[in-house]
């Protein structure tokens, strides 16, 4: 190992990995260290229930990762990664026994719509969607300065709650169902200001680019971003939990894929008093209570079209979604949680042996939550598939408390990096021109913290990098 270093990185999530390798393509020597024994941050696949089975500890579908201006420059396939893409990005499954599937093709979606809706569908989603790679390039940009005349069309959609814009958008329950599914994965109350961007954005990417998981789970993709960086000279340290910045080795620039909460902890008395004081007010939002099964059959869901999606979407109608996220926003447990589902094995059967499955779920609880909601999530799968418990052969559950303890950027199980409203979109982590830059001379924060925020784009550790780089 070199003895001086142009930079440094602490923490090999998505973010840091990017962060990693963006500053070595531009020729600066760079060294990650990671506290786990493994690289991955929330990209990690472990054999969580019994010997054979691979889950994946946290990220499992890499909807935005297609999509990333950043990633699409990686020859990732190069090292290894490989995606495997359902017949169906999600589905949407209803207590009438049917579900409203969201394929690749705008057309063959609009099918399983109320007649009424159709057209309003297609004439929502198809200008987004002949424009992904632009919009794209400007949502993922901080500060959304680029393509501005698209961004303000796209903006004055998403700058709507989720339940404004179904409402103006869709007469019927089937759509407004299926908008509240994608546009909970902000873990954000519907009725909030720009929760309909969450949801035009995930299905954009759903017709776009589809929502792949990684073969042979998400370690892979964390595994493949380490080798290229290792192919262009950077360095990586694992099993080393950086405490404070008195433990690097000199280098010109730290970029820290961490939360404030962590930054103040590891970077102590140098934070100037006016900088720590607005990190301490950065908000955590709801956290997930987390479970994987490893099962003798596949899912037996009522509606058989749910077999060719790899997400579902647990819930019912939208006021079902969004009671429950507005129970988990304001502190309450909610009694039949919005569960998001992933069945993996269905697509890519490297993950479990011969003719066995595994299954992924989370649902969201209030901030650190140590209710046990292994029932009420079980309740909500085998309410779409009866005889669900009946194929189960081992479940290993985790909730807030746990998952920070495997990940402490998983603040209270907060896997969002912090609290998704219209407020922490616009000052994430502070209202800043350059957020990622600190007061510290030569620190940077690269995490999810940081714009665009959540999802496994790349984007907040790249546009860190860029930032130290001196690079606009």
């Amino acid at each position: 190992m070199t003895s001086s270093l142009d930079a440094v990185v602490i923490g090999s999530g998505p973010n840091g990995l990017a962060a990693a390798i963006t500053m070595a393509r531009a020729g600066r020597s760079v060294r990650v260290y990671e506290a786990a024994s493994t690289v991955g941050g929330g990209m990690r696949s472990d054999a969580l229930t019994e010997p054979g089975f691979t889950h994946d500890v946290c990220a499992t579908v890499f909807a935005m990762t297609l999509a990333s201006p950043f990633f699409k420059t990686l020859p990732l396939a190069d090292h290894g990664l490989e995606f495997a893409h359902p017949g169906a990005p999600f589905a949407h499954p209803l207590d009438d026994g049917t579900a409203v599937l969201v394929e690749r093709s705008i057309a063959r979606t609009t099918e399983s719509l109320d007649a009424a809706d159709r057209r309003a569908y297609a004439d929502l989603m198809t200008p987004i969607v002949d424009r992904v790679e632009p919009l794209m390039e400007a949502l993922l940009a901080p500060l959304n300065l680029k393509h501005p005349w698209l961004m303000a069309s796209f903006g004055l959609k998403a700058i709507q709650s989720a339940e404004g814009l179904s409402r103006r958008r869709f007469s019927g329950a089937r759509a407004r169902a299926m908008f509240a599914g994608a546009a909970a994965h902000s873990l954000v109350p519907l009725d909030f200001a720009a929760t309909a961007g969450y949801g035009l954005g995930l299905i954009m990417a759903a017709h776009a680019v589809g929502w792949p998981v990684v073969k042979g789970g998400s370690q892979n993709a964390a595994n493949a971003m380490a080798s290229y960086l290792r192919s262009l000279g950077g360095e990586i340290v694992t099993g080393d939990r950086i405490e404070s910045l008195a433990q690097l080795p000199r280098s010109r620039v730290v970029l820290c894929d961490v939360t404030p909460r962590q930054l103040l902890s590891i970077a102590g008395d140098r934070v100037p008093a006016g900088y720590r004081r607005k990190l301490e007010r950065f908000r955590h939002g709801p956290g997930v209570f987390k479970m994987d099964w490893a099962l003798h059959a596949p899912v037996p869901w009522r509606a058989t079209d749910c077999a060719r999606a790899g997400t579902l979407h647990l819930g019912g109608a939208f006021e079902e979604i969004a009671s429950s996220e507005r129970s988990s926003w304001s502190g309450d447990v909610p009694e039949r949680p919005y569960v998001l589902v992933v069945q993996p094995t269905l697509f890519d059967s490297s993950r479990a042996p011969s003719g066995r499955h595994t299954l992924w779920a989370y649902c969201h609880v209030p901030h650190g939550c140590q209710v046990n909601m292994t029932e009420a999530i079980e309740n909500q799968i085998e309410r779409y598939a009866p005889g669900f418990r009946d194929c189960i052969l081992a479940r290993h559950s985790e909730g807030p408390q746990a998952l920070e303890q495997r990940n402490a950027n998983l603040v209270g199980g907060d896997i969002a990096g912090g609290a998704a409203d219209l407020a922490q979109v616009f000052a994430r982590p502070v209202a800043s021109l350059n957020p990622y830059r600190t007061p510290i001379d030569g620190v940077y924060l690269c995490s999810s913290s940081t714009p665009p925020g959540v999802g496994v784009h790349g984007m907040c550790g790249h546009w860190a990098a860029m930032a130290a780089l001196g690079t606009p």
